[in-house]
């Protein structure tokens, strides 16, 4: 029987991606699954989707603030106590490094590199996320030690600039919006019998591990 599998569709402007990033990658619960973080540009399937974001809705920004501060404090998830400013801003730049990435390096490379930008943007607040002065020293530090480190980001932002990795972002995001996806995290999820379910939303996680059948090492993780 094939192990369980989950495609999670992340943007480093999402703080719920963040968070389903921070938990899917260090709660010995998804170790029982494939994990795999797709980068795509949330502005680009919000636009697809004829959708809204949640800040400019009345009442709804402050209270997914609040829900925010919520779901960290219960999953230990770290954040700055307030968010980057200005919020939201563009990402354009570093989804498309992301998917330079992707397209060249290993899948825990990928992984290093969103775990390195979800903190520097919500943790340390090094903001704005776009510009390469503030995301390249931070991917350096993913990449390697010293000037390899720098070189390679360097190579990756250049890459990112391409046609290819333009491409891969904009098929990303197509993708996600065919799979059903409206906001962020997106997820599906596999069984191990094959069968495939998407999931919008962090609060639904539950509902991703009850799909997947994972064993709930520790307890939590209602649907």
């Amino acid at each position: 029987m094939a192990r369980p599998k989950l495609t999670v569709y992340l943007d480093i402007i999402s703080p719920f991606a963040y968070m389903a990033f921070y938990v899917t990658k260090n709660s010995p619960i998804f170790k029982q699954c494939d994990v795999n973080y797709v980068p795509i540009f949330l502005g680009g399937l919000m636009q697809k989707c004829n959708n809204r974001p949640p800040i400019e809705i009345n009442n709804k920004g402050a209270y997914i603030f609040h829900q925010r501060e919520r779901w960290a404090t219960r999953f230990s998830i770290p954040f700055a106590p307030t968010s980057p400013e200005p919020f939201p801003q563009l990402t354009l730049q570093v989804q498309r490094t992301l998917c330079a990435i992707m397209l060249t390096q290993p899948a825990s490379t990928l992984d290093a590199c969103f775990a390195a930008l979800y903190h520097a943007f919500w943790v340390d607040l090094v903001s704005p996320i776009n510009k390469p002065e503030n995301f390249l020293p931070v991917l350096a530090r993913a990449l390697g030690d010293g000037e390899k480190g720098s070189k390679l980001a360097r190579e990756m932002f250049e890459r990112g600039n391409s046609a290819e990795a333009k491409k891969a972002l904009a098929g990303n995001t197509e993708q996600a919006f065919q799979e059903g996806a409206f906001g962020l995290p997106w997820f599906v999820a596999t069984d191990a019998e094959g069968r495939k379910e998407g999931f919008w939303g962090f609060d639904h996680l539950g509902q991703v591990v009850d799909h997947l059948g994972l064993e709930r090492v520790g307890g939590g993780y209602r649907a």
